[in-house]
């Protein structure tokens, strides 16, 4: 199943649902019947029925039918000399009549052939003009679905009073898709849907590349927003006519979904609450902002932010950062009930206990949070800090200073607290953000934002930060390699993967936190013991928790080792064995050495000595956090020169690989990248360099007249 959108809850107690079939859906582009298509559909009709909806019918493609068997029967009753006349357009409304018993035949043929009745009503315009047809109307589709039979509703264009079927649109109704809103309204269904060529509604025509799809339309944003293209290639409206009907009757209060008659099964996806197509819903305002912009919009909005928040003094950022720590713990009731609501929800979705640990704020975790934003608060500001002075000439002086990235978008996984961390590095280091946090993490990630944005200043803006609250938007903010500098996704690899893959913005993360404790045959393993059992325990889910202990051969038949063993297991961790430790300690085999468990569970191997060690963290490790215990400072030395990771241990536990346990005040996440910034990525790690020159009046002009001297200055505190 696909996304299922919880503004489209009300689907579930849906029952009675008109259906509006376009002549594009029926016909193919040569004009003949989409038979595939249409029996597709039918067999979707026959599972609604028998499951207990009650379907309304409301079915195009008439005139176009009749055209084509009046234009081939005409075409094989002409002479040659008949054909080189000016040939005259047919009559529609003969074409109507022609068309709708063809039209008929065909849904009985295949109704019948799915054990299902239908029932053809022909109506006009004129016809719900007599209150008394509009009664018996009502009661004549009663008694047809209490007989599980399909009313299939067409326009009668054959006696219509209209100029032409294609000509007038006035009256009551002036097609098929407001006849179907018509009937939606006088039937009182829960629901209109009206199938089309395209998925849905979009900004623009749907050939263009930039056009978006619109999930849920909102008349005060979008009305003035859409542009239309083409009229549909058949029929009469197109997209203008079924977003005019679409609207009228949302806001007399039947909901309705505008989506695609091609793809399969995307009625019964639309009944599942699935997020396709375009929904009308007279509610939706409620649900979105108005003000809402699009991703470039709340990407400019971000840097316009950061510079004015880069133009203030340091102790005004300071107070920033010391405001939002207040407004943290001054809302953390509202903190604690949002927070409460999404653990409830992931626990009733079955989600696995390590994803449900992160999720949860747990006591005093709010107080932890705002202090480490005070931390941060008073570390020295890390903008405009000289780096580097050098004299270039007399009177020339060149300095490298520290500078903000720009605008940074992280998507990170479903932890709260992540948020809190990552917004007030972002002030911290005068840098413009976009968040997207874990759905899971929907409400807690919600209120964070909105205390911490209403805690900056309007100088500054709430735009600083932007909270990206589908994933939809992610692949449209990919794109902005000129507004967006830098995106840090945090998460499996798989996320990260497909972020490296579909953007050109440089990315800065880890895939895995495969994490490794070597044990060697030096070690003092009643420290070991301690060592192993914190890397893991500590926090199991956590990237920088052990996943493999390798432990030299020389221990396998010791006691120190067996009673290690003991531990792990009566600590409630599940072992899982190399070729070599699965035989020896009867555990099942692990299926790869590659695999980062993020819970209670980790991986035991045996290897020779320290080098051997060295290359299974090569092959297998992701770069992340390595460990080794041992006294022997020979074998230490081999292994901090030859391990490449991110983070090296010894005689300590990986769980110390945290930004705030480094002294960084917080981190943004972990770099496993050799680019730039690696290891815990804190302030230093969100900001670049820029040179600042300054002069009296000097000039190149060939390099003539000017002595260089490029001396090293000292740095003013």
């Amino acid at each position: 199943m696909g996304d299922v959108d919880s503004s489209r809850g009300f689907l579930r107690d849906v029952k009675r649902i008109v259906l509006k079939v376009g002549t594009a859906v029926v016909t193919r582009k040569d004009g003949r019947i989409a038979l595939g298509r249409l029996g597709a559909l039918c067999e979707q009709l026959k599972e609604l029925n028998t499951q207990g909806y009650e379907v309304i019918l409301v079915s195009s493609g008439a005139v176009g039918l009749g055209r084509q068997r009046l234009k081939y029967r005409k075409l094989i009753n002409s002479s040659f000399a008949d054909l080189q006349k000016p040939q005259v357009e047919l009559d529609g409304k003969a074409c109507a009549a022609v068309g709708q018993n063809c039209l008929m035949a065909l849904y009985d043929t295949l109704f019948s052939q799915l054990d299902v009745s239908s029932a053809q009503l022909l109506v006009t315009d004129s016809d719900f003009r007599d209150r008394d047809f509009r009664k018996q109307l009502s009661d004549t589709v009663k008694s047809l679905l209490s007989l599980k039979v399909i009313p299939i509703f067409n326009e009668n264009d054959a006696v219509s009073t209209r100029r032409a079927p294609y000509e007038d649109s006035s009256g009551i109704f002036w097609d098929n898709d407001s006849l179907a809103a018509l009937l939606a309204l006088e039937l009182k269904a829960d629901l209109l849907v009206l199938l089309s060529d395209v998925e849905g509604l979009y900004s623009g025509p749907p050939s263009d590349p930039r056009s978006k799809l619109i999930h849920t339309y909102i008349k005060e944003k979008h009305q003035t927003e859409i542009t239309f293209g083409d009229k549909s290639r058949v029929g009469r409206g197109g997209m203008t006519a079924k977003v005019k009907a679409a609207v009228n009757a949302a806001y007399a209060g039947i909901p309705v979904i505008i989506t695609s008659g091609y793809a399969p099964e995307n009625l019964t996806k639309v009944l599942q609450g699935e997020r396709i197509g375009t929904l009308f819903h007279q509610d939706a305002h409620l649900w979105c902002s108005v003000k809402d912009v699009d991703a470039r919009g709340m990407a400019i909005a971000a840097r316009e932010s950061s510079r004015r928040l880069q133009a203030m003094t340091s102790e005004q950022r300071k107070k920033i950062l010391l405001d939002i720590a207040d407004a943290i713990e001054a809302n953390a009731k509202k903190i604690n009930v949002e927070n409460e609501a999404d653990v409830s929800a992931a626990q009733q979705a079955g989600y696995e206990k390590s994803l449900v640990a992160r999720l949860a704020l747990k006591p005093g975790k709010i107080t932890s949070l705002a202090n480490s934003v005070r931390v941060l608060a008073n570390m020295e500001d890390p903008i405009g800090h000289v780096l580097k002075k050098t004299e270039l000439a007399d009177g020339l002086v060149l300095e490298k200073t520290s500078s903000p990235l720009g605008v940074l978008l992280i998507v990170f996984e479903s932890r709260p607290d992540a948020l809190v961390q990552i917004a007030s590095l972002a002030i911290r280091s005068g840098n413009g953000l976009l968040l997207k946090g874990g759905k899971e993490a929907k409400r807690s990630n919600a209120i964070l934002h909105k205390v911490i944005t209403e805690a900056i200043p309007e100088s500054v803006g709430g735009k600083l930060i932007g909270l990206v609250t589908s994933r939809e938007e992610i692949p449209d903010l990919l794109k902005l390699d000129d507004v967006i500098d830098l995106v840090i996704p945090r998460g499996s690899n798989k996320l990260v993967s497909q972020i490296k893959n579909s953007t050109k913005i440089p990315v800065l993360g880890h895939a895995d936190g495969i994490c490794h404790v070597y044990v060697d045959k030096s070690a003092n393993m009643d420290m070991a013991k301690q060592i192993v059992l914190d890397a893991k325990l500590d926090y199991p889910a956590a990237c920088n928790a052990m996943e493999t202990l390798l432990v030299h051969k020389d221990l396998m038949h010791t006691t120190p080792f067996n009673d290690l063993i003991v531990d792990l297991r009566s600590e409630g961790v599940t072992l899982y064995g190399g070729p070599r430790a699965s035989v020896f300690l009867h555990i099942p085999e692990a299926h790869s050495f590659h695999l980062e468990y993020s819970s209670l569970a980790c991986t035991i191997e045996f290897v020779d000595d320290v080098h051997a060690a060295i290359d299974h963290i090569h092959e297998h490790g992701s770069a992340h956090t390595e460990c080794i215990i041992a006294e022997d400072q020979e074998v230490v030395n081999a292994f901090f020169g030859q391990v490449d990771s991110a983070a090296v241990f010894h005689n300590a536990s990986t769980r110390f690989c945290d930004g705030a346990r480094f002294g960084l005040g917080a981190e943004v996440g972990i770099s496993t990248s050799r680019i730039h910034a690696r290891g815990p990525v804190g302030v230093e790690g969100l900001l670049t360099t820029r040179w600042i020159l300054k002069g009296s009046g000097q000039v190149v002009n060939g390099d003539k007249g000017i002595i260089y001297t490029h001396k090293d200055l000292p740095i003013e505190p």
